[in-house]
């Protein structure tokens, strides 16, 4: 085929499905060096997005704000017809994303066949709910004869001012006892009640870890300071950094960076670390790795429950559990996820 000059990638929903589709991002840059690529995405996506080296510019798609409804659709749709991209790679399965790359009169135009708008394609590909998120995505490169065997990982690129503020964080941290050189990331938050771990479970986990000699760094956005404020009060320790709200999403990718190990709920942080590199023990509950979103380096490491009926019961969560046992995340015990943290901390220091 001929290359591409102008490549779409449309993904509009949550942060940690936005940094799974960085792999395909990268591997449509390194085979097409020469093209354009252009990401349209909600307005964090945009923020977690800056700097990559292979996206030539990021779209914002405010589909909850001001682009709400089809006066918005028409708007972005009329935008991307005016660019001309040669070929759009929607891994989103709405039939509005669909829809907008239709209307924007791309030739070349790429889905599963999953996708509610799975007719406006001019090609589509079978979605495997078995294979993981980054080989999913890949797989919409099969129609134009791109094979994959090592797609690595997704990278983001946190900006020299970004690095610049959390030096500071970090500076302030040690002053207030911090021992910032012996961190572990904790993300306690999550849009859906039933992906999360219980609090006093992790303020029990941060006083284990102060026992061990680490201090937590806690991650989040500005709703889960309240969680985090709780969580480091109940465990007694003042040796905690709470960035939760204060950061922007590639800065606290940034502060993740420099942790040991990031300890996170089925949620945005756990891609987020694995994007940087940094070993993650995943907890998961009401979800389950099977769906395809588990973190995927080379010392992550899943807790779950296994061997409930009642488990995954459903794809995203919810806010309560359906038979209100919640043993998916009750029979986790601090000292299942500290095991793990220890051995992770044992084989870094080994490798």
């Amino acid at each position: 085929m001929t290359p591409p000059g102008k490549v779409l990638v449309f993904h509009t929903a949550f942060i940690g499905d936005i940094v799974l589709t960085l792999p395909l991002i990268q591997v449509v840059h390194a085979t097409f060096p020469e093209a354009a690529i252009t990401v349209v995405t909600v307005p964090a996506g945009a923020g977690i997005l800056a700097n990559h080296p292979a996206i030539a510019e990021s779209l914002v798609y405010d589909k909850r704000g001001r682009d709400r409804g089809m006066g918005g659709m028409l708007r972005l749709s009329r935008v991307l017809r005016d660019r001309k991209f040669d070929l759009a790679i929607v891994p989103h399965r709405s039939i509005r994303s669909a829809l907008i790359t239709y209307r924007a009169e791309i030739p070349l135009r790429i889905g599963f066949s999953a996708s509610a708008g799975r007719f406006l394609f001019t090609h589509t590909v079978p979605y495997d709910p078995d294979a993981h998120e980054i080989d999913r995505n890949l797989s919409l490169l099969n129609p134009l004869g791109i094979g994959v065997s090592d797609p690595g990982l997704p990278t983001l690129y946190p900006s020299a001012q970004d690095v610049s503020t959390v030096n500071r964080m970090l500076v302030e941290a040690r002053a207030r006892g911090v021992d910032t050189g012996n961190l572990i990331a904790i993300a306690p938050g999550s849009v859906w009640n039933t992906k999360r771990w219980p609090a006093d479970r992790f303020a029990s986990l941060v006083q284990r870890l102060a026992g061990d000699g680490f201090s937590v760094a806690f991650v989040g956005g500005e709703e889960d300071r309240p969680l985090c404020d709780a969580i480091a009060a109940a465990s007694g320790g003042s040796e905690v950094l709470n960035s939760a709200g204060d950061l922007t999403l590639l800065q606290s990718a940034e502060l993740i960076r420099r942790c040991k190990v990031a300890v996170s709920n089925d949620s945005a942080p756990m891609h987020l670390a694995v994007a940087t590199r940094v070993p993650v023990v995943a907890i998961f509950g009401a979800t389950a790795p099977q769906f395809g979103f588990a973190p995927r380096g080379a010392l992550d490491s899943v807790v779950e429950t296994n061997g409930l009926s009642c488990r995954p019961c459903a794809i995203h969560g919810g806010n309560r559990c359906p038979v209100r046992t919640f043993d998916c995340m009750l029979r986790i015990s601090p000292d299942d996820v500290l095991e793990r943290i220890r051995g992770i901390v044992h084989q870094s220091r080994r490798g």
